[in-house]
């Protein structure tokens, strides 16, 4: 018999294509499981800064600062609008590909705050450190379940968390929710930690998702 597990809570960052998959997945289980979703914001910029990277890799994250920030606002000012702020702004930049080099993702925010009916001066906060309390705290709570050397997705189910799954492309109906079975078994085993193996194709997405 599987393990009750009716909350979950789920990290996300608004850049990062392998948590936006994840979460498309956790939105098909929401169909087929009786389960409860709590969105968390993350940032990848806050975790990097100070880190030594690869020059690339430096320069995407100095430009990511943005959306996880607007995000942390929205979850703070407007909670029940968080999810859908996170999938209009998932559409801009993983399936419209509303950004180029060193836009810091403005153009995808700004659209997005639109598009979810949000006030337009939030965009703001991508350019300040208003939200670094928020999502200091937001960041802590995930380390706190899952340690700190890992980034998204962070998903815990009845607080009991795990980095991933990470996923490509994600399913839907009822093979989303045996996946979601599986994970809930493995997350509680008390001596489970890790289950991984060699990416072998990038990103997948379906099409444009507005749920």
């Amino acid at each position: 018999m599987l393990p009750v597990s009716n909350v979950v809570d789920f990290w996300f960052d608004p850049i990062c294509p392998w948590c936006w998959i994840t979460s498309r997945w956790i939105g098909e289980v929401e169909k087929v499981r009786d389960i409860e979703v709590r969105w968390h914001v993350f940032s990848l910029a806050t975790i990097n800064e100070g880190r030594e990277l690869e020059p690339s890799y430096r320069k995407f994250m100095d430009n990511t600062w943005g959306p996880a920030r607007v995000a942390q606002a929205v979850a703070e000012q407007y909670p029940e609008q968080l999810k859908h702020f996170y999938d209009v702004l998932g559409n801009e930049i993983h399936h419209r590909e509303n950004t180029s080099p060193g836009d810091k993702y403005l153009p995808a925010i700004e659209q997005a705050l639109a598009s979810a009916g949000l006030p337009a001066e939030l965009l703001e906060r991508a350019l300040n450190d208003e939200s670094a309390p928020g999502l200091a705290t937001s960041i802590a709570a995930a380390q706190e379940l899952v340690g700190n050397d890992v980034g998204v997705p962070i998903i815990a189910f009845n607080g009991v968390g795990f980095f991933g799954p990470v996923i490509s492309p994600s399913p839907a109906g009822e093979e989303a929710g045996k996946l979601f079975d599986a994970a809930v078994t493995l997350a509680h085993y008390p001596g489970f930690f890790e289950l991984k193996r060699t990416r072998t194709v990038g990103p997948i997405f379906h099409g444009e998702d507005q749920k």
